[in-house]
């Protein structure tokens, strides 16, 4: 259940913070250097940091801003927006590593003071799916993928250690916007021809098995006859499998789209999440302009 994932911080909203701390070292770093070429390559690279911060917080303001939020009850498949209110799935509650407390989704670091630093020792983050209601009907969101944004964090310090918990707690507020699927039920969507060509594969790769299934005649091979019922059989286990899937209640899941579309999870109005992009995109759109401004400075008294 803990998944030590760097990668996955940054996509907590670590990246707007970390942007601002790395500017002000690259600032630093020009001022260290103390010469024209240090400061054009610091100034440069704030511009080119900031440049990219904003292009991807303007884009996930302009599609929370364009996408029109759905009713769950009605949702389409595809990419969509809910707003509503989170909630447990049924059977056992997931519960925080640090504060002990249950909560739908948590994400901790404990960290170890050495010197004047802290050093991080562990991390995880939960996997578990969880639900969201909004008065006409309830679906579960998997949070594998997500961008994060929670008004809960918590720190602790014990034993030497730091220990910092975000999560999302049950009743509050929940936006989302990812890709809405239908799992099982009789309007399941299945591709017969992938499944079918994945279990040959699969059979395949087990030669012995597949010989002493298949190889009537003995010889150590599979000719063509006895290929035709490998396929045949393997066609009537993917019927079946898929009417098993089909007789099965659907299950309503919010997961990560494809093709890089952003997946947002906010523990808030979706105003509030608007203004949050809108404010980020401005923020980097200023230091943008102005590390363009200090170069063409630089060059001018250069």
């Amino acid at each position: 259940m803990f998944t030590p994932d760097r990668t996955a911080e940054w996509r907590h909203d670590y990246a707007n913070f970390a942007l601002g701390g790395g500017n002000l070292l690259l600032l630093l770093l020009g001022l260290k250097l103390q010469s024209a070429i240090g400061w054009n390559v610091s100034v440069a690279l704030v511009g080119l940091t900031s440049f990219w911060a904003w292009f991807a917080n303007l884009k996930r303001y302009r599609t929370v801003a364009d996408t029109p939020t759905s009713r769950v009850a009605s949702a389409p498949q595809g990419y969509v927006e809910l707003a509503g209110h989170g909630r447990q799935p049924p059977g056992e509650g997931l519960v925080s590593p640090v504060s002990g407390l249950p909560c739908l989704w948590y994400r901790y670091r404990i960290e170890r003071k050495n010197g004047d630093r802290w050093e991080q020792v562990e991390s995880g983050v939960s996997h578990d799916t969880f639900g969201m209601s909004d008065g006409s009907g309830s679906v579960l969101v998997d949070p594998e993928g997500a961008e994060i944004l929670t008004s809960h964090k918590q720190v602790l310090h014990q034993d030497g250690f730091r220990k910092t918990e975000w999560t999302l707690i049950e009743g509050e507020p929940l936006y989302v916007i990812g890709e809405h699927v239908t799992l099982g039920g009789p309007n399941a969507v299945l591709d017969k021809n992938a499944d079918l060509a994945a279990l040959l594969a699969e059979w395949k790769a087990d030669k012995t098995a597949l010989l002493a299934r298949f190889d009537q005649n003995r010889d150590g091979e599979i000719d063509l006859d006895e290929w035709e019922r490998v396929r045949q059989t393997a066609s009537d286990e993917v019927d079946r499998a898929h009417l098993d899937i089909r007789l099965k209640d659907p299950i309503h899941l919010i997961r990560k789209p494809a093709q890089g579309r952003p997946y947002l999870i906010a523990n808030r109005e979706t105003t509030a999440v608007v203004r949050h992009y809108r404010l980020w995109s401005w923020l980097h759109l200023g230091l943008t302009m102005s590390a363009v401004i200090g170069l063409v400075l630089i060059g001018s008294t250069a």
